[in-house]
């Protein structure tokens, strides 16, 4: 495949050349022969890496159901995401374990590439689960998250803990050895954080929210992760943070900076009743709560994160960044780049960022208009 008279986003700068792709990229420049796909005009990007997503379509991870897998695949990769990590809720060791399975099994037939799964909890804080269920809280427990990482065949990358539950520093000082561990659902100050960084935590998870307010005398999680150079994570669907704290935190943090969907099993679905790690959820004018009017993830796909984050005043070259080499770095991923020996994950978009293509692995997929 030749794609001819692209902007093409090498690191965080638009390049004017042509890109030339079997599974792989084989080079990236100006390229003799004809196009296969003129995109004069267009900007081709790398594929989206969404770290943080529940489900979508109706369908959620943690559900354990194997034919529930293929529509999510299919459907992020419709929305330009060809990455994600499989996300799930604060649950049971037996309902969770079946997620396991399910997700070391399947075998996708096209559509987006499972690179792992994100354990957010169930090592979590009482106060600060925000829409995790309280029942299936776990004090943090090594013994667990390796048997939950065996049931998966190993692809746990990323897990959520709260650092000032008891057992979390020790945890944090295996399991960092083994994957990604992000601070998130948290009461830590800023002590503690630092704690748990210096442990080996390395990601906070969803910025400002599920934690303490970033305060003058009290900077909490958000300045430890400043001061420890962890990586964070900003849902950006203009509900759960507002437009001028993600342009500061994007000042702040700069190339730390995460963008995920916190995606739902109601993303790509109309309003209504929907349900959450055992919960019931409710979802009116693309906004999702708990009965009680707690908010609960989002929405959107990570490419409207994109498309958000630009409109509320970021650089289109630094929002996508933000959206695939940033969150592929910051679980271990070797994704969300365009280089030549790198697999062929890549999108096209428009002048105004519509859809124009998606290709996995060098494969062309169907994609919205």
């Amino acid at each position: 495949m030749l794609i001819k008279n692209a902007k093409i986003l090498i690191g965080k700068a638009f390049l004017d050349a042509d890109i030339q792709f079997d599974k792989t990229i084989t080079a990236i420049g100006k390229i003799d022969g004809p196009a296969d796909l003129d995109a004069a005009g267009c900007y081709v990007i790398p594929g989206l890496v969404d770290i943080h997503t529940h489900g979508a379509v109706g369908e959620d991870f943690s559900d354990g159901k194997p034919e529930g897998l293929q529509p999510l695949a299919d459907y992020y990769s419709a929305h330009g995401v060809t990455s994600y990590l499989a996300t799930t809720m604060t649950l049971s060791e037996e309902i969770l374990t079946p997620a396991m399975h399910a997700i070391r099994d399947f075998r996708p037939a096209g559509g987006a590439k499972c690179a792992g799964i994100h354990l957010e909890g169930p090592f979590l804080s009482y106060a600060k689960r925000g829409a995790q269920a309280a029942e299936y809280l776990h004090k943090p427990d090594a013994a667990l998250f390796h048997r939950l990482n065996e049931a998966s065949g190993g692809q746990v990358k990323l897990v959520t803990v709260a650092c000032e539950e008891e057992g979390a520093l020790p945890f944090i000082r295996e399991i960092s050895q083994t994957c990604s561990v992000s601070l998130g659902h948290t009461t830590a100050d800023y002590d503690t954080a630092m704690a748990g960084f210096a442990a080996g935590a390395s990601h906070a998870t969803h910025l400002y929210n599920g934690m303490n307010s970033f305060l003058h005398r009290a900077p909490g999680v958000i300045g430890a992760a400043f001061d420890a150079d962890a990586s964070v994570e900003l849902i950006c669907d203009g509900l759960h943070i507002h437009p001028a704290v993600i342009r500061t935190t994007y000042q702040i943090f700069g190339d730390r900076l995460n963008l995920i969907s916190d995606s739902l099993r109601c993303a790509g679905m109309p309003d209504g009743d929907y349900e959450l790690g055992g919960q019931p959820i409710v979802v009116k004018d693309h906004k999702a709560t708990l009965l009680d009017g707690t908010l609960a993830g989002s929405s959107i796909s990570l490419l409207d994160a994109v498309r958000n984050v630009v409109r509320f005043g970021l650089p289109l070259a630094e929002a996508v960044y933000a959206a695939s080499a940033a969150p592929a770095q910051a679980v271990r991923l070797d994704a969300g780049v365009l280089r030549a020996g790198k697999a062929a994950d890549l999108l096209v978009l428009g002048q105004d960022l519509s859809l124009r293509a998606v290709f996995v692995d060098g494969v062309q997929q169907s994609c919205c208009p």
